[in-house]
C-alpha cells in the first residue's frame, strides 16, 4: 500500500471514530493525563510550606483521570508518606474494602487529600498548610471532572464546603461544590476507632451509588 493511501485510510479511521464519540474520549483522556502528570511534577517540587522539609515524598494522589467517583481525604499519614500513596494504611485498606463493596476497583475511582505532604506526628492540617496547598486539588478537581466528590472526613468537607458546620451535621446529605455533587462522610480513620459507624458510612455509600447510576 503507498503512502497516500495509507494516510487516506487512517483518515476515514479516524473520521469514524470521532463520529462515534471515540476520538474525543482518547484525546480528552490523553489531555487530562498530560496535564496531571504535569501537576504531579510540580508539586513534587513544591516548597511552599515547611512540610516540604519534613515530608518523605509528596503524595498526589492515584486512580483513573476519567473517574465518576472522587474521593478526598485530609493528609497522608506515615505509610503514605514512606509510599508516596494515598490511603495505604489501614484507613486505607478499609476504604479499598469499602469501594470494592460499592462494585468498583480501587483503579476505577481517584483517591487524593487536601495536602500532598504529611503534617508530622499525623497531626491535623493547619489553615496556612491548606490554603497553600488547596490550589493543587482544586486543578486535580477541574482535570478529573467527577460526577461525585466524597469528602472523608470533616476537614476535607469543611474546606471544599468552605463551611466550620461539624462532619456529624454534614454527612449522610447532597452539597454542590462547584457543580459536582458532594457527599461528606466520616474519614475511615475515624471508623477504625468507632466501628459502630462503619454501618452509617455505608449508609452514605448506598446514597453515592444510587445517584452514580442516575447520572
Amino acid at each position: 500500500m503507498e503512502t497516500g493511501e495509507i494516510f487516506r485510510c487512517l483518515r476515514r479511521y479516524l473520521e469514524a471514530e470521532r463520529e462515534g464519540g471515540v476520538y474525543d474520549y482518547l484525546f480528552s483522556s490523553a489531555s487530562k493525563k498530560i496535564k496531571m502528570d504535569l501537576l504531579q511534577k510540580t508539586v513534587s517540587q513544591c516548597q511552599r510550606c515547611p512540610l516540604s522539609k519534613t515530608r518523605k515524598n509528596i503524595v498526589f494522589g492515584e486512580g483513573n483521570v476519567n473517574a465518576r467517583l472522587m474521593f478526598v481525604g485530609e493528609a497522608p499519614g506515615f505509610e503514605e508518606d514512606i509510599e508516596g500513596r494515598p490511603f495505604v494504611g489501614e484507613a486505607g485498606r478499609l476504604l479499598t474494602d469499602i469501594i470494592k463493596a460499592m462494585g468498583f476497583k480501587r483503579d476505577e475511582v481517584y483517591i487524593c487529600n487536601i495536602l500532598k505532604c504529611r503534617p508530622p506526628n499525623n497531626r491535623n492540617p493547619l489553615p496556612e498548610e491548606i490554603s497553600m496547598c488547596i490550589d493543587y486539588l482544586y486543578k486535580q478537581i477541574d482535570y478529573i471532572q467527577p460526577q461525585i466528590i466524597c469528602g472523608l472526613g470533616k476537614f476535607a468537607s469543611q474546606t471544599l464546603l468552605a463551611t466550620n458546620n461539624p462532619i456529624t451535621s454534614m454527612r449522610g446529605k447532597w452539597y454542590d461544590f462547584k457543580g459536582i455533587r458532594f457527599m461528606p462522610t466520616y474519614h475511615p480513620a475515624y471508623i477504625l476507632r468507632n466501628p459502630n459507624e462503619k454501618k452509617v458510612v455505608w449508609q452514605d455509600m448506598k446514597k453515592i451509588m444510587e445517584e452514580l447510576s442516575r447520572i
